[in-house]
Protein backbone atom coordinates (compact mmCIF):
# COMPACT_ATOMS: atom_id res chain seq x y z
CA UNK A 1 0.00 0.00 0.00
CA UNK A 2 0.94 3.35 -1.13
CA UNK A 3 0.66 6.08 1.59
CA UNK A 4 0.75 9.43 -0.16
CA UNK A 5 1.82 12.75 2.40
CA UNK A 6 -0.40 16.03 1.49
CA UNK A 7 2.21 18.64 0.48
CA UNK A 8 1.72 22.31 1.63
CA UNK A 9 0.80 24.55 -0.99
CA UNK A 10 3.58 26.57 -2.92
CA UNK A 11 3.40 30.65 -1.46
CA UNK A 12 4.06 33.41 -3.45
CA UNK A 13 7.15 33.34 -5.55
CA UNK A 14 8.82 36.54 -4.02
CA UNK A 15 11.70 36.27 -6.31
CA UNK A 16 9.74 36.19 -9.52
CA UNK A 17 7.62 38.76 -8.35
CA UNK A 18 10.31 41.23 -6.95
CA UNK A 19 11.85 40.95 -10.61
CA UNK A 20 8.90 41.85 -12.33
CA UNK A 21 8.21 44.78 -9.89
CA UNK A 22 11.88 46.33 -10.20
CA UNK A 23 10.91 46.50 -14.01
CA UNK A 24 7.92 48.32 -12.93
CA UNK A 25 9.48 50.70 -11.31
CA UNK A 26 12.30 51.34 -13.51
CA UNK A 27 10.18 51.56 -16.50
CA UNK A 28 8.97 55.52 -17.18
CA UNK A 29 10.86 58.11 -14.44
CA UNK A 30 9.49 57.52 -10.92
CA UNK A 31 11.35 60.88 -10.24
CA UNK A 32 9.18 62.92 -12.30
CA UNK A 33 5.99 62.29 -9.81
CA UNK A 34 8.59 61.57 -6.84
CA UNK A 35 9.86 65.19 -6.91
CA UNK A 36 6.10 66.66 -6.61
CA UNK A 37 6.00 64.54 -2.90
CA UNK A 38 8.62 66.27 -1.79
CA UNK A 39 6.72 67.97 1.47
CA UNK A 40 5.71 64.64 2.91
CA UNK A 41 9.78 63.73 3.35
CA UNK A 42 9.92 67.64 4.79
CA UNK A 43 7.35 66.62 7.49
CA UNK A 44 8.23 63.05 8.32
CA UNK A 45 11.86 64.75 9.22
CA UNK A 46 10.44 67.01 11.53
CA UNK A 47 7.80 65.06 13.13
CA UNK A 48 10.89 62.41 13.87
CA UNK A 49 12.76 65.17 15.37
CA UNK A 50 15.70 64.71 13.46
CA UNK A 51 19.20 65.75 15.20
CA UNK A 52 22.06 66.82 13.56
CA UNK A 53 24.68 64.02 13.60
CA UNK A 54 22.16 61.10 13.90
CA UNK A 55 22.69 58.37 11.19
CA UNK A 56 19.84 57.80 9.33
CA UNK A 57 18.68 55.49 6.67
CA UNK A 58 16.19 55.88 3.81
CA UNK A 59 14.74 52.73 2.62
CA UNK A 60 13.05 52.23 -0.80
CA UNK A 61 14.36 56.30 -1.37
CA UNK A 62 13.50 56.74 -5.24
CA UNK A 63 14.82 59.70 -5.76
CA UNK A 64 15.36 60.57 -2.38
CA UNK A 65 12.45 62.68 -0.48
CA UNK A 66 13.51 61.90 2.65
CA UNK A 67 17.34 61.21 1.85
CA UNK A 68 17.29 65.27 1.34
CA UNK A 69 15.05 66.11 4.00
CA UNK A 70 17.68 64.16 6.68
CA UNK A 71 20.83 66.00 4.85
CA UNK A 72 19.04 69.12 5.07
CA UNK A 73 18.96 68.46 9.01
CA UNK A 74 22.55 67.78 8.91
CA UNK A 75 22.14 64.09 9.77
CA UNK A 76 24.29 61.03 8.28
CA UNK A 77 22.27 60.00 5.47
CA UNK A 78 22.29 56.66 3.43
CA UNK A 79 20.05 56.20 0.96
CA UNK A 80 18.68 53.02 -0.65
CA UNK A 81 16.87 51.77 -3.71
CA UNK A 82 17.00 48.59 -5.47
CA UNK A 83 16.42 50.88 -8.61
CA UNK A 84 19.91 52.60 -9.58
CA UNK A 85 18.31 55.22 -12.06
CA UNK A 86 16.02 56.83 -9.11
CA UNK A 87 19.44 56.49 -7.11
CA UNK A 88 20.92 58.66 -9.94
CA UNK A 89 18.02 61.17 -9.81
CA UNK A 90 18.92 61.73 -5.71
CA UNK A 91 22.32 62.07 -6.77
CA UNK A 92 21.79 64.91 -8.90
CA UNK A 93 19.38 66.59 -6.42
CA UNK A 94 21.79 65.96 -3.62
CA UNK A 95 24.46 67.44 -5.59
CA UNK A 96 22.47 70.51 -6.63
CA UNK A 97 21.61 71.13 -3.07
CA UNK A 98 25.31 70.27 -2.02
CA UNK A 99 24.25 68.11 0.50
CA UNK A 100 26.34 65.02 1.46
CA UNK A 101 24.40 61.63 0.74
CA UNK A 102 25.86 58.64 0.12
CA UNK A 103 23.43 56.45 -2.37
CA UNK A 104 23.72 52.62 -2.39
CA UNK A 105 21.79 50.20 -4.55
CA UNK A 106 19.89 47.91 -2.21
CA UNK A 107 16.64 45.36 -1.65
CA UNK A 108 14.10 46.68 1.20
CA UNK A 109 13.70 43.30 2.05
CA UNK A 110 17.30 42.03 2.52
CA UNK A 111 19.66 45.56 3.86
CA UNK A 112 23.42 45.25 3.58
CA UNK A 113 23.78 46.95 6.74
CA UNK A 114 24.75 45.90 10.41
CA UNK A 115 22.21 45.33 13.07
CA UNK A 116 21.53 48.27 14.82
CA UNK A 117 23.57 50.45 12.57
CA UNK A 118 21.39 53.21 12.65
CA UNK A 119 19.53 55.93 14.90
CA UNK A 120 16.15 56.42 12.37
CA UNK A 121 15.01 54.52 9.15
CA UNK A 122 12.73 56.66 6.73
CA UNK A 123 10.58 55.51 3.71
CA UNK A 124 8.54 57.91 2.00
CA UNK A 125 5.54 55.16 0.09
CA UNK A 126 8.59 52.66 -0.68
CA UNK A 127 8.82 49.95 1.58
CA UNK A 128 4.89 49.62 1.62
CA UNK A 129 5.43 48.22 -1.69
CA UNK A 130 7.92 45.16 -1.09
CA UNK A 131 5.91 41.99 -1.89
CA UNK A 132 7.14 40.39 1.56
CA UNK A 133 6.26 42.80 3.81
CA UNK A 134 7.05 40.83 6.89
CA UNK A 135 10.88 40.63 5.95
CA UNK A 136 10.42 44.26 4.78
CA UNK A 137 9.48 45.27 8.26
CA UNK A 138 11.97 42.34 10.08
CA UNK A 139 14.78 44.03 7.99
CA UNK A 140 13.48 47.97 9.24
CA UNK A 141 13.80 46.78 12.90
CA UNK A 142 17.14 44.94 12.74
CA UNK A 143 18.76 48.16 11.16
CA UNK A 144 17.50 50.12 13.74
CA UNK A 145 19.11 50.72 16.70
CA UNK A 146 17.67 50.44 20.14
CA UNK A 147 15.82 53.27 21.12
CA UNK A 148 16.46 54.18 17.33
CA UNK A 149 13.03 55.67 15.14
CA UNK A 150 11.64 53.65 12.06
CA UNK A 151 9.14 56.48 9.93
CA UNK A 152 6.87 55.82 7.39
CA UNK A 153 4.62 57.74 5.13
CA UNK A 154 1.89 55.14 3.96
CA UNK A 155 -0.83 55.33 1.30
CA UNK A 156 -4.32 54.54 2.61
CA UNK A 157 -6.31 51.70 1.30
CA UNK A 158 -9.09 54.56 1.46
CA UNK A 159 -7.28 57.38 -0.20
CA UNK A 160 -6.77 58.08 -3.65
CA UNK A 161 -3.38 56.40 -4.24
CA UNK A 162 -4.85 53.33 -2.34
CA UNK A 163 -7.61 53.66 -4.62
CA UNK A 164 -5.69 54.13 -7.96
CA UNK A 165 -4.17 50.53 -7.29
CA UNK A 166 -7.66 48.95 -6.33
CA UNK A 167 -9.07 50.42 -9.39
CA UNK A 168 -6.31 48.83 -11.74
CA UNK A 169 -6.44 45.92 -10.24
CA UNK A 170 -9.73 45.72 -11.73
CA UNK A 171 -8.09 45.86 -14.77
CA UNK A 172 -5.35 43.82 -14.24
CA UNK A 173 -4.95 41.07 -11.84
CA UNK A 174 -1.89 41.57 -9.15
CA UNK A 175 0.50 38.67 -8.31
CA UNK A 176 -1.06 35.26 -6.51
CA UNK A 177 -0.73 35.51 -3.10
CA UNK A 178 0.77 39.13 -2.90
CA UNK A 179 -1.30 41.48 -0.24
CA UNK A 180 -2.48 45.04 -0.93
CA UNK A 181 0.55 47.50 -0.64
CA UNK A 182 -1.79 49.42 0.96
CA UNK A 183 -2.56 47.55 4.14
CA UNK A 184 0.65 49.32 5.20
CA UNK A 185 -1.68 52.45 5.63
CA UNK A 186 -3.66 50.55 8.36
CA UNK A 187 -3.08 50.73 12.18
CA UNK A 188 -3.34 46.59 12.27
CA UNK A 189 -0.80 46.14 9.56
CA UNK A 190 1.92 48.23 11.76
CA UNK A 191 1.13 46.84 14.98
CA UNK A 192 1.09 42.98 13.60
CA UNK A 193 4.52 44.46 11.69
CA UNK A 194 6.12 46.52 14.72
CA UNK A 195 4.39 46.01 17.84
CA UNK A 196 6.25 43.18 19.28
CA UNK A 197 9.56 44.97 19.24
CA UNK A 198 8.41 48.86 20.01
CA UNK A 199 8.29 50.62 23.11
CA UNK A 200 6.01 53.00 21.05
CA UNK A 201 4.25 54.01 17.93
CA UNK A 202 2.49 56.74 17.02
CA UNK A 203 0.26 57.54 13.69
CA UNK A 204 -1.16 60.17 12.15
CA UNK A 205 -3.65 60.70 9.59
CA UNK A 206 -2.16 63.48 6.72
CA UNK A 207 -2.60 64.68 3.16
CA UNK A 208 -0.63 65.27 0.16
CA UNK A 209 -2.53 66.75 -2.54
CA UNK A 210 -1.65 66.19 -5.99
CA UNK A 211 -1.67 69.62 -8.30
CA UNK A 212 -1.78 68.85 -12.00
CA UNK A 213 -3.17 70.87 -14.75
CA UNK A 214 -6.05 68.78 -15.48
CA UNK A 215 -6.90 65.10 -15.01
CA UNK A 216 -5.60 64.77 -18.38
CA UNK A 217 -2.34 66.29 -17.53
CA UNK A 218 -2.53 63.66 -14.52
CA UNK A 219 -3.02 60.42 -16.34
CA UNK A 220 -0.40 61.59 -18.90
CA UNK A 221 2.32 61.92 -16.55
CA UNK A 222 1.37 59.10 -14.63
CA UNK A 223 1.00 57.16 -17.79
CA UNK A 224 4.19 57.75 -18.85
CA UNK A 225 6.04 58.12 -15.74
CA UNK A 226 4.52 56.02 -13.09
CA UNK A 227 5.63 52.87 -13.24
CA UNK A 228 2.81 50.77 -11.87
CA UNK A 229 0.39 52.88 -14.59
CA UNK A 230 2.54 52.17 -17.00
CA UNK A 231 2.63 48.36 -17.21
CA UNK A 232 -0.82 48.27 -16.32
CA UNK A 233 -1.83 50.20 -19.47
CA UNK A 234 0.87 48.18 -21.74
CA UNK A 235 -0.42 44.96 -20.17
CA UNK A 236 -4.03 45.84 -21.85
CA UNK A 237 -5.41 45.84 -25.50
CA UNK A 238 -6.56 49.11 -26.96
CA UNK A 239 -9.77 48.61 -25.48
CA UNK A 240 -8.99 47.30 -22.09
CA UNK A 241 -6.72 50.44 -22.56
CA UNK A 242 -10.20 52.96 -22.98
CA UNK A 243 -11.53 51.20 -20.20
CA UNK A 244 -9.13 51.84 -17.56
CA UNK A 245 -8.65 55.46 -18.89
CA UNK A 246 -12.32 56.17 -18.00
CA UNK A 247 -12.23 54.09 -14.80
CA UNK A 248 -9.02 56.73 -13.91
CA UNK A 249 -11.21 59.58 -14.98
CA UNK A 250 -14.05 58.92 -12.61
CA UNK A 251 -11.61 57.78 -9.87
CA UNK A 252 -10.01 61.43 -10.12
CA UNK A 253 -13.76 63.18 -10.77
CA UNK A 254 -14.66 61.56 -7.28
CA UNK A 255 -11.67 63.06 -5.97
CA UNK A 256 -11.19 65.95 -7.54
CA UNK A 257 -11.98 69.39 -5.65
CA UNK A 258 -10.41 71.99 -7.75
CA UNK A 259 -13.70 72.83 -10.04
CA UNK A 260 -11.41 75.12 -12.15
CA UNK A 261 -10.83 72.79 -14.85
CA UNK A 262 -7.15 72.08 -12.81
CA UNK A 263 -6.75 69.05 -10.46
CA UNK A 264 -6.61 69.35 -6.93
CA UNK A 265 -6.43 65.54 -5.50
CA UNK A 266 -6.01 64.99 -1.41
CA UNK A 267 -4.67 61.38 -0.64
CA UNK A 268 -4.51 60.25 2.12
CA UNK A 269 -1.54 58.51 4.22
CA UNK A 270 -0.03 57.09 7.17
CA UNK A 271 2.42 58.75 9.06
CA UNK A 272 4.09 56.34 10.94
CA UNK A 273 6.56 56.55 14.16
CA UNK A 274 7.71 53.34 15.59
CA UNK A 275 10.12 53.87 19.08
CA UNK A 276 12.24 50.31 18.80
CA UNK A 277 12.50 49.21 22.16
Amino acid sequence: MTVSTPTAAAGPDFAAIKTRQQAAWSSGDYAVVGTTLQIVGETLAESMDLRAGQRVLDVAAGNGNASLAAARRWCEVVSTDYVGALLARGRERAAADRLDIEFREADAEQLPFADGAFDAVLSTFGVMFTPNPRRAGAELLRVCRAGGKIGLANWTPDGFIGQLFKTIGRHVAPPAGVESPALWGTPERIEALFGAQAADITIERRQFTFRYRSPQHWLEIFRTFYGPVLKAFAALEPAGQAALAHDLGELMARFNRAGDGTLVVPSDYLEIIVTKA
